[in-house]
Formats: C-alpha cells, structure tokens, sequence
C-alpha cells in the first residue's frame, strides 16, 4: 500500500516534513493549545490521571485499531474512543470504549461534530 507523500509541518516558519498536519514538536504546541483555549473546562476534568489508567489498560488489552479490523485491516491502535461521550452520558466502562488507530479516531470524531463543531 502506497503512503501520502510527506508535507511541511503547518505551524508557520517550520519546513519540517511530517505525515500529519503538524511535525511532532508542533503538534505538542497545537493539542496543548487546544486543550487550554478550545475545550471545555468541565471536558478537561474528566481527562486526568485516572482516564490515563484506564487507556493504558485498554490498548494494551486491544492493541489493534477495532474499526481497521472490521474491513480485514491490522493497525495499531494509539487512541481510545468512548462509543457514547462522557458530556452526553457516557462512562469508563469496557463496554463504552473502542480502541482506534489516529485516523479512525478522527475521522468518527469529525463525523459526531465533536471536536470540530461550529459554534
């Protein structure tokens, strides 16, 4: 399978090739940025220690992307989903995360309007 071939990190100034939209220094600036300015304040307390326990947990116990493998994919998975949100209801509980590979994650996030939902 072919990759997209790589492109210049999007933080203004930096010529660094990357395969996302930020090269890995940047991306920190970026999720940072949006976890202090963009989130909601109550969203930002359910994410601390305890949620990184139990992530953890998670991947290592389902180390491969769930969404991939309904279509015969093996990626690994890097992100952990909450099938319903925590703001609309949700739990920690096994039964309510889904393991996924960045894209996937995205991708279903895009398509709730969760992260990138006009306001």
């Amino acid at each position: 399978m072919t990759k997209k071939p790589k492109r210049p990190c999007s933080y203004p100034g930096c010529a660094e090739l990357t395969d996302g939209r930020y090269c890995e220094k940047h991306q920190k600036q970026a999720d940072s940025y949006y976890n202090k300015y963009e989130r909601d304040p109550q969203t930002r307390k359910r994410y601390g220690r305890t949620w990184k326990r139990i992530r953890d947990r998670y991947i290592s116990e389902h180390p491969l992307c769930q969404e991939c493998q309904k279509y015969g994919r093996l990626t690994p998975a890097e992100e952990v989903h909450h099938i319903i949100p925590l703001s609309k209801g949700g739990t920690n509980a096994d039964s309510n995360l889904m393991s996924l590979c960045k894209q996937c994650h995205s991708s279903i996030t895009a398509r709730e309007g969760e992260r990138w939902a006009r306001r």
